[in-house]
């Protein structure tokens, strides 16, 4: 019986298949293996790994949302000085004072919209940059040897690995010579690994114990093989340690209080501000200048 692991691994209820279990991967023999992967030897075909990027989405630990532009332009009048300076700009009009309204307004958008030119030019090099740079592993589809991203790699492709290789995904293995990885950056384990092609007699939660199991992340020391990809992204053993380490731990009182002591000096601060303009706009009937001279100018 297939061990219902659809929600967890974010699979649609809709699929009539679901993936094996982790105990099952290590333990059932790898025809079994391909079989609840709904794979084969001679890989997957295009068409397949399209409907299961769908699915399961790419091999990435973390997917960052890309903001509407629109928001991503407004979220830089988020800044303090760019409020103060707004709510000046909104007092000289109240005023009628048009030149100093117009002079600090033109200063405002000149400022956010270079800030958002220069926040996306740097965005759209970093992307460019980390595409050249971005590895490929050696995957079979369609009965033939191709290289892919490692983002597009898909549950049930069959992977090759050599010697100085990055396993891209959780895999088992289908076959090796003498195979062994380096896993000490999951394991702590300082020598290599051999990885055989045998399924275990039981199951053991000990991932030391997963000799037919390849983690992502991990490296080949040496040796070769051929295995059948059965978790990818935040899925992976890798990826759960990665998302615990990026989670929020809950909030020290330590944190607390100096959240609430720079709180209560912005708020001074702001008080300060605001008191020293509306005096100096009191008495010099310029808006701007009073802005200037509060602001420390």
């Amino acid at each position: 019986m297939v061990v219902q692991d659809t929600e967890r691994m974010g699979v649609s209820e809709d699929l009539s298949w679901a993936l094996p279990s982790v105990e099952e991967v290590l333990t059932l023999p790898i025809e079994e293996i391909l079989s609840r992967l709904k794979s084969s030897m001679n890989g997957l075909s295009s068409e397949e790994v399209e409907k299961r990027l769908k699915i399961f989405g790419f091999n990435e630990l973390a997917m960052r949302k890309k903001r509407i532009v629109i928001l991503d332009f407004l979220s830089h009048f988020k800044s303090p000085l760019i409020i103060v300076l707004l709510i000046a700009g909104f007092i000289s009009v109240f005023l009628r004072e048009v030149a100093d309204a117009t002079i600090i307004l033109v200063i405002v958008m000149f400022s956010v919209i270079l800030d958002f030119y220069q926040e996306y030019k740097a965005e759209r090099a970093a992307e460019m940059l980390k595409r050249r740079v971005e590895t490929t592993a050696t995957v079979l589809r369609d009965g033939v040897k191709r290289e892919v991203r490692l983002t597009e790699i898909v549950p049930g492709d069959i992977i090759f690995l050599s010697a100085g290789d990055i396993v891209p995904a959780d895999a088992r293995v289908i076959n090796a010579k003498d195979l062994f990885v380096n896993q000490s950056v999951l394991t702590g384990e300082s020598f290599p690994v051999e990885k055989t092609s045998l399924p275990l007699k039981s199951y053991d939660p000990s991932i030391t114990e997963w000799s037919n199991y390849l983690f992502m992340g991990t490296s080949v020391v040496s040796g070769t093989a051929m295995a059948v990809v059965v978790k990818t992204g935040s899925h992976t053993e890798y990826g759960k340690i990665a998302k615990k380490l990026t989670e929020r731990g809950p909030e020290t009182e330590f944190q607390r209080g100096i959240r609430g002591f720079g709180y209560m000096i912005m708020q001074v601060t702001f008080l300060i501000v605001i008191f020293v303009f509306f005096i100096n706009a009191l008495y010099m009937r310029n808006v701007l200048d009073s802005l200037l001279s509060s602001s420390g100018g």
